[in-house]
């Protein structure tokens, strides 16, 4: 009995691997790499607290008198209210149709057999190559034809096409995992091809909405240059536009801006913690088959 223990023992420690150099130098990386990404964040956050003369004065000292008169003045001032509603109407509305319609489209690219799928998949990832930058004037020409411009209907639409894309691609990857003994069970159980995506497939895939979601909100979220060309009216705009409007010509309050700032990433620090754990599930899907 004691000789088994002792061997089951030194199987244990043997089975631990020692930490080799190369490992060492990978964890310091990326403490480094952490850090550095960190450290302008706890930067802005730290003098969002000081008035301008601390700024300058002591760039990297804690402010001397903690102070909420920053946040106030940057919500008010700047209506940073109605934009975060604003922005949040159109980041929802863009996030809801391009997981639905990219789900749906993803679905009939990757399980459905017809002639034009590999053109549709072809198309559909040109959408990826294709810059905002080059489609901007013919979509303000366009929307402002069509009464579509200073509306968020106006500002929706190219959220959802640019979102459409990078959803499709991820979702085909997906659904092509998928085994084909499922969708052969449900169909010799008289499901129709509704019933086979909303209560077979598109459940098993829900690491893959969420990757795209994030991204396709996180992306929207932070857009400014559509939101700023389309966007005139002060009630409509949004969160990155109102932002801009505490950079002047001639003066800036960056005690303000950076508070301003402050309120504008915690939505999106917020919803990449409560979802940080399936982006690692979507990436790593896929990568070990059984």
């Amino acid at each position: 009995m004691t000789t088994t223990k002792s061997a089951a023992a030194e199987r244990v420690l043997a089975s631990k691997k020692k930490i080799t150099p190369i490992q060492v130098v990978i964890y310091v990386f990326l403490v480094f790499v952490s850090v550095t990404y960190l450290l302008p964040l706890l930067w802005v956050f730290n003098v969002s607290f000081k008035t301008n003369k601390e700024i300058f004065t002591a760039p990297f000292a804690l402010p001397q008198n903690i102070t909420f008169d920053n946040y106030t003045f940057a919500w008010s001032a700047g209506h940073l209210g109605i934009a975060t509603l604003n922005s949040f109407i159109v980041c929802a509305v863009a996030l809801v149709l391009s997981t639905i319609i990219g789900s749906m489209a993803a679905f009939g690219i990757a399980r459905m057999r017809w002639k034009g799928s590999k053109l549709a998949m072809t198309y559909f990832l040109t959408g990826m190559m294709i810059p905002v930058h080059c489609v901007l004037i013919p979509l303000f020409t366009r929307f402002a034809s069509f009464g579509l411009s200073n509306t968020l209907v106006g500002l929706i639409l190219p959220y959802l096409t640019f979102s459409l894309p990078i959803t499709i691609f991820i979702m085909t990857g997906f659904f092509t995992g998928l085994p084909n003994e499922l969708i052969e069970c449900a169909c010799m159980e008289g499901a129709n091809i509704f019933q086979i995506f909303f209560k077979i497939c598109l459940p098993l895939c829900k690491t893959g909405i969420f990757v795209t979601g994030l991204m396709t909100f996180i992306g929207n979220w932070n857009e400014l240059l559509l939101a700023m060309v389309f966007i005139s009216d002060d009630e409509k705009k949004t969160l990155p536009v109102s932002l801009s409007k505490f950079v002047g010509p001639y003066n800036t309050n960056y005690s303000q801006m950076f508070a301003a700032i402050i309120i504008a990433i915690i939505p999106t620090v917020i919803v990449y913690c409560a979802f940080s754990n399936k982006i690692v599930d979507g990436l790593t899907a896929g990568a070990v088959k059984g």
